[in-house]
Order: C-alpha cells, then sequence, then structure tokens
C-alpha cells in the first residue's frame, strides 16, 4: 500500500529579515515501533551564494510533491507492506501472523556551497538543512509508529467464522490505521508550517551560542 509523498514546505524567505536579524545576535523520541523499516536516503544538489539563491533553487529543484502540486525542500516517499498468514479450523479463521514493513525514500538537498558565501548564508543553510532532515526524519518516524500500530491490531484480532471474513477484517484495520496515519502526517506539517519562523530563529540563536562557546566549531568559509 503505497503512501503519498509527504515533504517539508519550502520556507518562506520572507522570514529573511527575522533571520538576517537574529544572525546579527548571537525531542524526546518516541518508543520505537514493531513495525520494519527499510529507510533509503537521496539527494538533489543547489548551488546559490545568498538566500534569494537558495530559495530559488529549493523551489526549482527541490522534489515535487503529488498531494500539494509543488515542489518541497524535503520529501519523504513511503509504502506500506502488510504480509498475512491465517489459520483455519472447520468452525473459525484467524490471524496467525502479521508482519508489517514500511519502505521509506527520504530526499533531502544538498547544498554546493560557493566560496564567496557569506559566513551567515553559510549559518543560515546549516541550521535549515538540519531542520529539513529532523523534519523528514518525524514523517518516518510517524510511519514506522503507525506501522507498528497496524501490526499489533492485526495480531490482536478475534477469529472470524471463515478465512474471507477473516480477511475482510484485515483489510477494515488496514484502512482505519493507515487512515489514522494520514491524518498524523498532515496534522504534523501543519504544525510545523506555522512554527517555521520560531523555530529557526531559535535554532540560529541555539547554534550561535554554542560557536560562542567553543562546542561547535565556527562556519567553514571554504565550499564542501
Amino acid at each position: 500500500m503505497k503512501r503519498s509523498m509527504l515533504g517539508m514546505k519550502k520556507p518562506s524567505l520572507g522570514v529573511k529579515q527575522s533571520l538576517a536579524c537574529a544572525l546579527l545576535l548571537a525531542m524526546s523520541p518516541l518508543p520505537a515501533a514493531a513495525a520494519n523499516l527499510v529507510k533509503t536516503y537521496s539527494y538533489f544538489a543547489i548551488g546559490g551564494s545568498t538566500l534569494d539563491d537558495i530559495e530559488a533553487q529549493l523551489s526549482k529543484r527541490g522534489p515535487e510533491v503529488k498531494s500539494t502540486g509543488t515542489r518541497h525542500p524535503g520529501a519523504t516517499q513511503m509504502a506500506f507492506t502488510t504480509r498475512i498468514s491465517y489459520a483455519q479450523t472447520p468452525s473459525s479463521c484467524r490471524i496467525a501472523d502479521a508482519v508489517v514493513t514500511v519502505k521509506v525514500k527520504v530526499i533531502l538537498p544538498e547544498w554546493r556551497r560557493p566560496r564567496k558565501a557569506d559566513a551567515d548564508v553559510r549559518l543560515f543553510w546549516d541550521t535549515l538543512s538540519a531542520d529539513i532532515k529532523r523534519h523528514e526524519e518525524r514523517h518516518v518516524e510517524i510511519a514506522k509508529n503507525h506501522g507498528g500500530e497496524l501490526e499489533e491490531a492485526l495480531k490482536a484480532t478475534y477469529p472470524q467464522k471463515n478465512c474471507d471474513a477473516a480477511k475482510a477484517k484485515a483489510a477494515a484495520i488496514t484502512a482505519a490505521v493507515l487512515a489514522r496515519h494520514d491524518r498524523a502526517q498532515l496534522q504534523f506539517d501543519r504544525v510545523e508550517s506555522v512554527n517555521f519562523e520560531s523555530r529557526i530563529l531559535r535554532l540560529l540563536r541555539y547554534r550561535m551560542e554554542r560557536i560562542g562557546n567553543g562546542r561547535l566549531p565556527p562556519t567553514r568559509t571554504h565550499p564542501n
């Protein structure tokens, strides 16, 4: 069962003014679910030496998400695969075992930073790219947790009168859990979108404080 590709919304760099001002100034993980997780990464290259350049490159080269019809700075493709075995008796049929595998592909940007990029732009990119990755990893975590929920729900079903009924029950459970999964992913995106500016400003200040305290190396002045 494939799910739609989810992505982090393109940050409006109308936030740029607030970020520029901040640059002049100085989660506990959820329990791992039972579902199997197969995760891969891919990257798309962007260039540019200013915040405007980076915004334009993300808009042009970012993965296109079908649910929104727009390009995003990061995205996660996911699919749920369910393998179910049944045990039948003369009077009933039950789910003997269920294994759910969540396959995800995380798509992230990779900035080919030029030598002429200013230190504040490099700092902004380091902060933004880390937040994009965190955002996509949370999409993965939500999918994995719902995969575990689905697996447990399937295993906990009562025997049905026959295997057709057991299969129908499994299909109904799967549809209900995946609908909850989709709602959880959309709600996460809504909250992240609303909090984007304040979150990035907070992360920038924290990163600058750590650099000032010697806990992080200064932003490099040469390209990767």
